[in-house]
């Protein structure tokens, strides 16, 4: 596999290697490439740990790092995932805050290793580009909401 120009590097406590197969299993066009072993004893690690893992979230490539418990994730970085319909967000949303992940506002949870997510229906992004009262209505709706009712942002944008 080629090394891409530009990989986003994911820091992990320990658990690079469980989270790129768990990106791999839930989202399409994702797959783990790699895993690089610690050729020797580090400060977060010993020779022989899981030190890196090359993989790929949603044709995005990166790079999962275990790099020990001093920096923790928040969500000045996320990933947003666009989805068609209510069926595509209830999946990911339900994969990600069911598999020990947490809710939050307007479309974001977190995994639970901490990385943000923004499962963002189209719907919503198209009435945000829309500008005006559609785009001000759908922004209201979404502000209510945690994760993102289609339905509701659709009547939002008839008005």
């Amino acid at each position: 596999m080629a090394i891409a120009k530009n990989t986003i590097c994911v820091w992990y406590d320990k658990d690079a290697e469980a989270a790129a197969r768990f990106y791999s299993e839930t989202f399409p066009d994702s797959a783990v490439h790699a895993v690089h072993r610690a050729p020797g004893d580090h400060p977060s690690g010993k020779q022989g740990d899981v030190l890196t893992v090359d993989f790929t979230v949603a044709g995005i490539p990166c790079l999962g790092l275990n790099g020990g418990p001093m920096f923790k994730h928040n969500e000045a970085f996320s990933f947003q995932i666009a989805t068609d319909d209510q069926e595509e967000t209830d999946r990911y949303w339900n994969a990600i805050v069911g598999n020990g992940g947490e809710e939050s506002a307007c479309g974001w949870c977190k995994d639970r290793w901490g990385i943000s997510w923004q499962i963002t229906p189209r719907v919503l992004t198209d009435a945000m580009a829309a500008g005006g009262a559609e785009a001000k209505r759908a922004f209201d709706a979404m502000m209510t909401m945690g994760k993102i009712d289609v339905a509701k942002i659709e009547a939002a944008r008839r008005g």
